[in-house]
C-alpha cells in the first residue's frame, strides 16, 4: 500500500475494526448505537431486512432479515468480496442492526476470502471482533461453507 491508500483505510484500533490476517481493516458497527467519532466509511455495507436509512457515503443495501442468512447468496458474496478488495485501501464498514450476527457473519465470511480456513472463521472473528459475533448456528454453518 502507499502512502495514500493507508490514509485513506481505518486507523488500527479504531472502535470496531477487525484486522485480517492480510493487514487489511474492516469496521463493523450495529446502526442501532451512535455513529463512533472520526473517520466516516468510504463505503459502507448494510445488512438489513429492509433498505437502510441514507448515508452520505457510498453505500450497499445487501437484504439480510435479523437471525438469518442473506437473501441472495450470489449477491453476498459479490458484496463481500467487493468489501474485501476495497477495504485494502478504502475505509469500508459492515454492519446490520446490533453489530453482532449478521455483521459478525459477513467479516467471519471476508475474513474467509482473506485466506482464514472457513472452519476457522467465526473464531477468528469473535476473537478480534466480538466475542458474541455470528450469534446463530445456520450463521455459523453459512460461513463454514462459504466459498470464495
Amino acid at each position: 500500500m502507499t502512502d495514500e491508500q493507508t490514509t485513506r483505510t481505518w486507523q488500527p484500533g479504531a472502535p470496531g475494526s477487525l484486522r485480517l490476517p492480510s493487514g487489511r481493516l474492516v469496521r463493523g458497527r450495529g446502526l442501532r448505537h451512535s455513529l463512533p467519532a472520526g473517520d466516516t466509511p468510504d463505503l459502507g455495507v448494510y445488512l438489513l431486512g429492509k433498505q437502510p436509512p441514507e448515508v452520505p457515503w457510498e453505500a450497499r443495501w445487501l437484504p439480510w432479515p435479523d437471525f438469518r442468512l442473506p437473501r441472495d447468496r450470489e449477491l453476498a458474496r459479490d458484496v463481500l468480496r467487493e468489501v474485501w478488495e476495497r477495504a485494502a485501501g478504502e475505509r469500508v464498514e459492515v454492519a446490520c442492526g446490533g453489530g453482532r450476527g449478521r455483521t459478525g457473519t459477513a467479516l467471519a465470511c471476508v475474513a474467509v476470502l482473506d485466506g482464514v480456513p472457513a472452519a476457522e472463521a467465526v473464531s477468528y472473528v469473535r476473537e478480534h471482533y466480538d466475542r458474541h459475533a455470528v450469534e446463530t448456528p445456520w450463521q455459523r454453518r453459512y460461513v463454514e461453507r462459504f466459498t470464495p
